[in-house]
């Protein structure tokens, strides 16, 4: 995301890789206090994370505002499928996002996209954005905060104050992680605690970490950590809720303690996180030295911009039709945001081709009219 940016802004920089780097590794959490990824130096100043307000204000002009025809919020395999669907169509699309690739950035491996025995999220999303780049479709990394109609167009405000116009909008703006919901877990993240063991995995090697969760991503997170790490703790509130497939690779594991019927009650630590205790369905607590949570969840729909824009499920997933109409004309949506229960990158793709054509349908009505 940070690359994607400065490349974009023709900034030059050097890129170091902590993973394959220890002493790298050990440098950035002196000057950063982080141990997580990334750590950006601009000149004496430490940016922690893609903080795509600063990076703006100090490496991004703002662009004069245009009408386009289509404005897709969101880069994850909805928003970029959707994007090449546009291009195909001559239609003069932006794409705004925080990132490029989304959640699906966040998978260890990718079993079930046709095509690919085995890819990591990370070069199947790469893949995507190379396809992307070739077209001539806008790009704008920058986060939405507001969304609304007005003067017939719609209108998208993004947190850099950018507001943007388009005569339709495609929302595939994805998912974020659900958070433990303990005292002081703000304090902790990037400091022990993570929402993207992709990312920050290779920090943990011969530690000591947890996982929490039950599903496909917790069970895919232990069983991969446990080739990095001493020792894997999966922490599972209730039991045990993934394929075969992934509970036959951890029962494979020696080094992984599986704790069922058991949730998270508090996080110990100074500088960085050193402990957690968990209780288990008969009130009993634990206390578990550690370096690492890793929180693997589940997700919750980033749709708190809309504020009744269009109409949301009781899960505040945006409704849609099976052709991914919303409850507004000229507004479609596709991906882990709506209300579709299958939430798989193949599925998100799809759904984003199929947005891309109804809303060059509907301009097409629009400008017969």
């Amino acid at each position: 995301m940070v690359k994607a940016f400065l490349d974009k802004h023709g900034v030059p920089y050097d890129n170091i890789d902590v993973s394959e780097d220890s002493d790298a590794a050990k440098k950035m959490i002196e000057i950063s206090g982080q141990r997580g990824v990334p750590v950006i130096v601009v000149d004496d100043e430490v940016i922690v994370g893609f903080d795509s307000t600063r990076l703006s204000e100090l490496f991004n002009e703002t662009a004069p505002v245009d009408i386009y025809d289509i404005l897709i919020v969101g880069a994850g395999p909805a928003g970029l499928t959707a994007g090449v669907y546009c291009s195909r169509k001559m239609l003069n699309t932006l794409i705004i996002s925080e990132n490029i690739g989304g959640q699906a950035l966040q998978s260890w491996a990718i079993e079930n996209y046709m095509g690919y025995r085995m890819i990591t999220g990370e070069d199947l999303m790469k893949k995507f954005e190379d396809q992307i780049s070739t077209l001539n479709i806008r790009i704008e990394l920058d986060r939405v905060v507001g969304i609304s109609k007005e003067d017939g167009f719609f209108t998208v405000r993004t947190i850099s104050e950018n507001t943007l116009k388009a005569k339709a909008l495609i929302l595939t703006q994805g998912n974020r992680a659900k958070k433990l919901g303990v005292a002081n877990e703000e304090q902790y993240l990037g400091r022990g605690l993570s929402i993207c063991s992709t990312c920050d995995g290779p920090l943990y090697k011969g530690k000591k970490v947890a996982v929490v969760g039950g599903g496909n991503s917790a069970l895919q997170t232990a069983v991969e950590m446990s080739e990095i790490a001493q020792s894997v703790q999966l922490i599972v509130r209730s039991t045990i809720k993934a394929d075969p497939v992934y509970v036959k690779m951890l029962a494979s594991k020696n080094n992984i303690i599986v704790h069922q019927n058991s949730h998270v009650t508090a996080i110990y630590g100074d500088k960085f996180l050193s402990a957690v205790s968990i209780m288990n369905e008969s009130g009993e607590e634990q206390k578990i030295d550690l370096d690492g949570v890793f929180i693997e969840i589940g997700w919750q729909p980033n749709t708190d911009i809309l504020d009744g824009f269009v109409a949301l499920n009781e899960k505040k997933e945006i409704i849609i039709d099976v052709n991914c109409h919303t409850s507004m004309a000229g507004v479609f949506a596709a991906g882990d945001v709506t209300s579709v229960k299958g939430k798989q990158i193949i599925i998100a793709a799809g759904d984003g081709a199929k947005a891309a054509l109804e809303a060059h349908e509907y301009l097409m009505k629009m400008e017969s009219q």
